[in-house]
């Protein structure tokens, strides 16, 4: 049986991620990890919550343990307020979580980053990510899959209107660009985790309904 860890389980993709570990009968246990008790959200006997400090995992990095991690952690730049609160968010937090549980004998680790990542990119957002992306790469980790979503697509009980236009404009537009559902995204995680890819695999935009059906290669 298979232990998996989980981060960003409030979040759209985290949350639909959720609920496709707890209807997997290979995982045994699924650690939730938060920065706040969820209470209901995650009372489930295979589930075990961990409150931790995002900003010292290295209080918490003992109970970091799983075979296959899967990080949702982000944030936005609004809700960020500085691009100093943004990059801490989305880029050392996943970062020192990767480093903890790699440490601890992850086997796998599943990251939703964006399109358009790329470390040399003139826009902050998808800088970040795609430093993020490289200091995953060079750790040189067992199995690393990184998914570069477009817009993701769901309720977020909260209104973005411009996101509900862009998600509209784009539904007819070419694959790559095209919205993806977070239920998609986060069936695509549990696929490729299933088989445990070596080295790191990137995931594209246009690809990832793909994985989603377990049905296609890895790369």
């Amino acid at each position: 049986m298979t232990t998996a860890l989980l981060a960003g389980a409030s979040g759209l993709v985290g949350g639909e991620c959720l609920n496709l570990l707890l209807g997997d009968e290979r995982y045994e246990r699924i650690r939730v990890v938060t920065r706040r008790d969820l209470g209901g959200q995650v009372a489930h006997p295979r589930i075990e919550q961990i409150v931790v400090d995002f900003a010292d995992l290295d209080a918490t990095k003992d109970v970091l343990r799983a075979d296959h991690v899967f990080c949702a952690l982000g944030t936005t730049m609004r809700k960020a307020g500085s691009k100093e609160r943004f990059r801490e968010v989305d880029y050392e937090y996943p970062l020192a979580l990767a480093r903890h549980t790699a440490t601890n004998g992850a086997r796998h680790f599943s990251l939703v980053s964006s399109l358009g990542a790329n470390p040399g990119s003139r826009f902050f957002y998808s800088r970040v990510k795609g430093e993020l992306e490289q200091a995953l790469a060079h750790m040189a980790l067992p199995s690393l899959a990184i998914f570069r979503p477009s817009i993701i697509a769901g309720d977020r009980g909260e209104v973005r209107p411009l996101e509900r236009l862009a998600q509209r404009l784009l539904a007819v537009a070419p694959r790559s660009v095209r919205p993806v559902s977070a239920a998609t995204i986060a069936a695509a995680m549990v696929a490729v985790a299933a088989r445990e890819p070596a080295g790191t695999s990137v995931i594209l935009s246009r690809d990832i309904p793909s994985r989603a059906r377990s049905d296609g290669p890895d790369r």
